[in-house]
Order: C-alpha cells, then structure tokens, then sequence
C-alpha cells in the first residue's frame, strides 16, 4: 500500500516515545512521505517515561538505510534528549528535502483521539500514520488500549478509532520485526501486508 502522489502533500505520523511509534514513522519515511511533503511529527503530551523504550529502539542498527540515531543520542547532552528532536533528526538525515515539523500539544481535557483529529483538521493533514499495537484479544475482542474509546459494548483503541473517524487518509502501521515487514489497517484495507 503506498500512499505517495505526485503533488506535495501534508503527512502527519503520531509521535510517541515507543516502538509502534518508531516503526510508523519508518514505514512513512519509506512508503508515504515523498521530496518536497510536508512532514509534521504531533505528539499529545502524556506523563510517561519514554527514554528506556525509544531509546533502545533507536540504538539498534537498520539494514533499511535509516539513521542510526546511536550518534544523535551520544551527541544531544545524555538527559537533555528529547525523543521529538531525535525523530525529526532522524526525518532530515533520511528525507533532505521534506519539510518537518514537530507539533507538541496537551490533551486540554479531550482524549488523544479527538485531540489528533482536531490538530489534523486544522493542519489540513492528508495522511495520517500512527503506530499500531495488536494483540490477538485487541483484534477478535476489541480490547482497550492506551486512550481507548467505547464503542456500544466494544472498547477500540486510538489507532482504530482515528481509522474509523478520521476524514483523511489514516494508515495503522504495526512493524513485523527488523526485516519482516509491515502489517498495516485502513478503513477500505484491513490486515494488508507489506514486506520491509
């Protein structure tokens, strides 16, 4: 599923300290961003520790050609790193040419969905990438996830309520390993798979 067009476009990956997060914006730097896109990095503020996860993530080496951000975080000050600036550093070194931008906003007392698809509307996003957790219970069950919404009887998490509710294009991205690929969840595609 490739989501590039030839007019510049506005892509916005959800940014967060973990591995869903990471994988997403992996997937949107090689299959949805193109020369001359806009890129915008939105990250709604919730107190969680993000170094451990993100952290490790990034250290380990890429066979794809993305940054190793191992020298990023040796060089940025140790505790005065944040996981935004690495991102976007990350998003300069792979993509040169596309504009990007960090967008750091607080919940205001609305849940994250409806914060993200706000922040898009107003932004006039195109496409919209978040990292995707799936369980097998999330998936026959429609467990809660971080930010869940009800839904009659059924609790959908973020991702899945942004696919359901967003008015641009919202692609759930779940990375399949370092080298396996990418499972990936629109309104039209569910379960599509992408290899690396």
């Amino acid at each position: 599923m490739d989501v590039s067009t030839g007019a510049p476009k506005k892509v916005m990956v959800i940014a967060d300290p973990t591995r869903e997060s990471a994988g997403a914006l992996q997937w949107a730097l090689s299959h949805a961003v193109l020369e001359n896109d806009e890129l915008f990095l939105l990250h709604v503020d919730q107190p969680i520790s993000w170094r451990n996860t993100f952290s490790t993530f990034l250290r380990k080496p890429s066979s794809q050609g993305f940054p190793n951000t191992n020298s990023l975080m040796e060089g940025s000050g140790g505790d005065n790193v944040d996981f935004l600036d690495l991102m976007k550093s990350a998003c300069e070194t792979a993509q040169p040419k596309v504009k990007v931008y960090i967008e750091r906003v607080e919940s205001d007392g609305k849940d994250k969905a409806s914060t993200i698809l706000s922040k898009s509307r107003m932004l006039s996003i195109e496409v919209l990438v978040i990292g995707q957790r799936r369980s097998l219970s999330n998936a026959i069950l429609g467990c809660r996830l971080n930010g869940g919404h009800a839904r009659g009887t059924r609790v959908i998490d973020t991702a899945e309520y942004l696919i359901e509710n967003s008015k641009c294009t919202c692609i759930g991205v779940q990375k399949k390993g370092q080298n396996a690929g990418y499972l990936l969840n629109t309104k039209k595609h569910r379960n599509f798979w992408l290899l690396a």
